[in-house]
């Protein structure tokens, strides 16, 4: 389990297999939900056709004793600085987190009625712990370099592991408050996003700016060793006592203060987001040179928030010195619960590890899926005009309402555990439209116009189109569009001038290319996702391209959708065109009028 500080979740692991996983948001509708998965649990049992009373442990992903006392050591050192965010934390510490085994062992009690028969073992693994065994153990190498990069656990915010067959060595780490995380926090914070979900969006402000700040970061903000580990200057930020991340000082050595949220965004903005992605992306660079000179190993693992920067990513395995580069798609808060549970059953019970031939994650499908039964029972019970098609009918008739640049919410098999969409619940467009990015962003996404759109794309025609080395299933990797298929008259090398890429669109791909020529590419492998596949392949079918746009199934600030009811929703209340649930169709025009529905609550199945 993961829970109480953000995006809490639930794994289940069965003899080193890994059965389920997911996030307790998709099921309360409460976008990153810190609160104890008692949905997620339930979900990953019905998966496993298992009780608690079944299981040999339970694990908690965190020990809270540690993250204490560097709560109360930060507190002393920058009192009396701070004292009200240390007040307002106090209460949830006091009855809640100091006496965790007793909060989760109530908590569970309520799961299922296991309490009755009692419940098995309760054990805790360290923060960074479970972020590398969720790095290593599900990943397709024998032996690795891993790398964990977050905001802070217990005190480590960076750390460095070797892993080998079903063990885990812990190298060396880098402690709280000197952390890249914050640092790209600090900055998220001072664009005017939330901290911990808006971190994507100043990546995606980055390359409409150029790095004129980089320097005075590394040089002013930091102390930056060559082997990647630095120092801050702690001067300029609040986040070790008060509740806000940056100050005064901070504001006057970037020429003005923070955004207000929602404001127009100006040319400082897109200069201080080029820049402090220029600096991570060093600094990350900085840190797989010198982990590959020190361990000497092939391959590299990723885990922890940062890295999710499909950027960074990027450059790591272009310019990197390892051979092979995995990264769990999971990589936040929620992917701990899964290494967790791993921890427990290699380091712990000795279960043994197979010899990987390939990664153990099932393509991040762990979700609860539906039948076909189950899903014409829910369409009926909110009365959906649906058809329903087999396969040979049901790929062509997608690809054309897809050509005719209709919107599709698709809605297939098992949900996947992350943050990405990767073609199980996903709203998918043309890419070769020049106008679909706005379409998605302002009608149906409800986002910023500036951000872009992911490709998915045939596993075997990804070369064809893109920059890429190697796959990636999990979309967490950037590459550039081929020159082939980039526009004479789009951006070029030019700084960009404004927000909006459907100004000068930079591929023939415009929809899912970003105003650098990149784009978070998502190949999609018959063998893990034989349904998107097909779809694909019938896109290419009819229209020589066997690309689409893959952006997930929700609306700004809702979690991804989970069930058939959260997917009818969405759909109802959004400019999507055409809802595919399963083999079921369901045409916007077709539907009866939608009337909001003031005691909605959320489905959970039985």
């Amino acid at each position: 389990m993961s829970a109480y500080y953000h995006n809490s979740a639930a794994a289940l692991v069965v003899e080193g297999r890994i059965v389920a996983a997911a996030q307790e948001e998709r099921f309360t509708r409460k976008k990153h939900d810190p609160r104890f998965p008692i949905e997620a649990i339930r979900a990953c049992l019905r998966a496993g056709g298992l009780r608690l009373a079944d299981l040999d442990g339970i694990v908690f992903y965190d020990k809270p004793f540690l993250k204490f006392e560097r709560l109360l050591e930060t507190h002393l050192s920058s009192a009396p600085r701070g004292f009200i965010s240390f007040a307002r934390a106090m209460p949830s510490w006091l009855h809640e987190k100091l006496a965790l085994k007793r909060t989760l062992r109530r908590a569970l009690a309520d799961v299922d009625g296991s309490a009755a028969e009692g419940l098995p073992p309760l054990f805790f693994t360290e923060h960074h712990q479970a972020h590398a065994a969720s790095a290593f153990f599900p990943s397709p190498f024998e032996r690795a370099a891993v790398l964990c990069l977050d905001g802070v656990g217990e005190w480590a915010t960076l750390s460095a592991w070797r892993g080998a067959g079903a063990s885990l060595e812990p190298l060396w780490e880098q402690r709280f408050p000197h952390s890249l995380g914050l640092l790209y926090s600090a900055f998220t914070a001072h664009a005017g996003f939330r901290v911990n979900s808006g971190e994507s969006k100043l990546m995606g402000l980055a390359p409409h700016g150029t790095p004129t700040y980089a320097d005075l970061i590394r040089h002013t903000l930091m102390d930056l060793k060559p082997d990647g580990t630095f120092r801050l200057d702690l001067d300029h930020f609040d986040f070790s006592g008060a509740e806000r991340m940056t100050n005064r000082r901070f504001e006057r050595l970037f020429g003005g203060p923070a955004r207000v949220p929602e404001s127009p965004i100006t040319r400082r903005d897109l200069d201080l987001a080029a820049s402090i992605q220029a600096v991570t992306e060093d600094v990350v660079l900085r840190l797989v040179r010198s982990l590959h000179a020190e361990t000497g190993e092939r391959a590299l693992c990723l885990a922890g928030g940062v890295a999710l920067n499909c950027v960074a990513n990027g450059r790591v395995r272009r310019e990197g010195p390892f051979a092979e580069v995995w990264i769990q798609p999971a990589a936040g808060d929620a992917g701990g619960a899964l290494g967790a549970a791993l921890a427990l059953g290699h380091e712990r019970f000795g279960v043994s590890r197979r010899a990987p031939s390939a990664d153990s994650m099932r393509g991040a499908l762990l979700g609860p899926s539906f039948s076909d039964e189950e899903i014409r029972v829910a369409l009926d019970g909110f009365g959906a005009v649906h058809a329903e098609y087999d396969d040979d009918a049901l790929w062509p008739l997608l690809a054309h309402h897809l050509d005719a640049q209709r919107v599709v919410g698709w809605f297939q098999g098992a949900m996947e555990f992350g943050p990405r969409a990767l073609g199980a619940r996903s709203i998918l467009g043309d890419p070769r439209s020049p106008t679909m990015q706005a379409v998605l962003n302002e009608k149906i996404k409800r986002r910023e116009s500036f951000r872009p759109f992911a490709p998915a794309v045939l596993a075997e025609d990804a070369a064809r189109f893109f920059e890429l080395e190697g796959e990636s299933p999990y979309m967490l990797f950037c590459a550039d569009v081929r020159p082939p298929y980039r526009r004479p008259d789009g951006p070029q090398n030019e700084a960009p001038s404004g927000l909006d890429p459907s100004d000068a669109p930079s591929s023939t791909l415009p929809a899912v290319t970003h105003v650098d020529h990149s784009a978070r590419v998502q190949t999609v492998h018959a063998a893990t996702h034989p349904r998107f596949h097909a779809l694909l392949s019938a896109f290419k079918d009819l229209t020589g391209i066997g690309v689409l746009i893959n952006t997930s199934f929700n609306v700004r600030g809702e979690p991804i959708v989970a069930t058939p009811q959260d997917a009818d929703r969405c759909f109802m209340r959004t400019d999507l065109d055409v809802l595919v649930i399963g083999r079921f169709v369901l045409l916007k025009d077709a539907q009866p009028a939608w009337v909001e529905d003031a005691t909605w609550q959320p489905f959970v199945p039985d």
